[in-house]
């Protein structure tokens, strides 16, 4: 039970590590007053550059993938893994480091998903894909593979933990979403290579 808190932890304290924050400071620019003010890899691409954009997005989605498969390759069974996956995840939102002031967790959720349903991850990829080409808008890319999480994760995994941790991602990936989903119904967000 100890180990299983502990990598619950573990999780989160990883899932805290802000890339984007890390990489702008780096490079001597705070992310958060740049465009969306975001931590993500989207507005690092709009901060910094598609170079440390899409190391920005490598290491997100390694805050998520790396805990999963540590708990998988610990054999805690399917409920443990979903509370490590979900405790990266809320660790991007909410992080330890930056008083809980944190990105959407879409790339975190792709990590955590890659490691616990392959199959299933590569079908929300390809939805992504399709709508981000279909519109060049990003944020509705992450919104309709979110919609689409729990219907893909059942069909692949047919487990009702798994499920209940997909809702629940999408849920708040949803949520995070708000701001872009109301600038989706004004027809006022931007798509991708304009500013």
């Amino acid at each position: 039970m100890i180990a299983i808190v502990l990598l619950i932890i573990f999780a989160y304290v990883m899932g805290s590590v802000p890339s984007g924050y890390i990489l702008g400071k780096m490079s001597g620019i705070d992310v958060r007053s740049v465009g969306s003010g975001n931590i993500g890899a989207t507005n690092v691409v709009r901060a910094l550059g598609k170079g440390r954009g899409a190391l920005t997005l490598f290491a997100d989605a390694a805050k998520g993938y790396l805990p999963v498969w540590v708990a998988l390759r610990l054999e805690v069974g399917a409920v443990t893994i979903a509370l490590v996956a979900i405790a990266a995840f809320l660790g991007h939102l909410y992080p330890l480091f930056l008083n809980l002031q944190g990105g959407k967790g879409v790339a975190t959720a792709l990590g955590a998903l890659l490691a616990s349903q392959p199959m299933a991850t590569l079908v929300l990829i390809v939805v992504f894909g399709v709508a981000v080409l279909a519109s060049r808008i990003v944020s509705l890319g992450a919104i309709a593979a979110a919609i689409a999480a729990p219907v893909v994760l059942w069909f692949f995994s047919q487990s009702p933990v798994f499920v209940a941790m997909g809702v629940f991602l999408s849920a708040m990936v949803i949520l995070r979403h708000r701001g872009n989903i109301q600038r989706l119904l004004a027809g006022s967000e931007p798509r991708f290579g304009t500013r």
